[in-house]
């Protein structure tokens, strides 16, 4: 009964870790795809899980970088919910190609909808051009519940490389591929010199497919940590059976 109570325990140890390895990607606020060209115009889904039992997310809130601000944001209609887009002034103006910027998309809203417990909502935004001189941009956001709690997810990396409490979702910039791609189709980039008080009309969605291909990848993690599991169930009634079976 010892063994079995010892392989009992590994099983449970085994199990632990492996949801510890597979959930993670599934928490927190998070930018689909994570990772986009610098000087493109690209396509991202804001990805927001519910994290609660007991409540629904009614509002989103994301803000916009003002120290590297974008000039062109546009919002995809996500039924059921209304979108607010809000300018501002910025600390102090930016040189782009279009001209010196001095308002930018400062923040977009997201309310009126739910995403229930064991649920998640994705919302789709346009956004260039990127800039070229940084290699990340944070997106602080705050997640409100139906029961008045408001989640603030603002906290940047630590310094010892470990995942902060509640980590703002964080946009990776990489350089341009050679031949000039700028990852999004050029439709969704704006004339030259549109002013930056009429951007969020300018560019238009792309396909979702990179924010499809991120939910298939979490779900594969999911599935290899049931294999895992199965496994090591098998191997334990395999050891029971071995020790159970008379000697000649």
């Amino acid at each position: 009964m010892s063994f079995i109570r010892r392989a009992a325990t590994v099983l449970a140890a085994t199990t632990a870790l492996t949801a510890g390895l597979a959930l993670p990607a599934l928490a927190h606020v998070s930018i689909q795809p994570g990772s986009a060209e610098q000087g493109s115009f690209s396509k991202v889904a804001f990805r927001v899980p519910n994290e609660r039992d007991d409540a629904s997310t009614t509002k989103v809130e994301v803000s916009l970088p003002t120290d590297h601000p974008l000039a062109f944001v546009s919002v995809k209609p996500v039924p059921g919910w209304k979108v607010q887009v809000t300018e501002g002034k910025l600390p102090a103006p930016v040189k782009t190609e279009y001209g010196d910027l001095d308002e930018a998309v400062t923040k977009i809203v997201w309310s009126g909808g739910e995403i229930k417990p064991g649920e998640f909502q994705e919302f789709e935004v346009s956004l260039g051009k990127l800039p070229t001189d940084v290699d990340q941009l944070f997106f602080p956001t705050k997640q409100t519940y139906s029961g008045g709690e408001v989640v603030d997810w603002s906290d940047a990396p630590k310094a010892d490389g470990s995942e902060a409490e509640h980590p703002a979702p964080l946009l990776k910039l990489v350089p341009a591929a050679a031949g000039g791609g700028h990852g999004a189709p050029a439709s969704a980039a704006p004339a030259a010199g549109t002013p930056t008080a009429a951007a969020s009309a300018a560019a238009s969605a792309a396909p979702a497919a990179a924010a499809e291909t991120s939910q298939a990848d979490s779900t594969a993690r999911l599935l290899g940590g049931a294999g895992l599991v199965v496994g090591v169930i098998g191997v334990v009634v395999g050891v029971v059976g071995l020790r159970r079976r008379p000697t000649a």
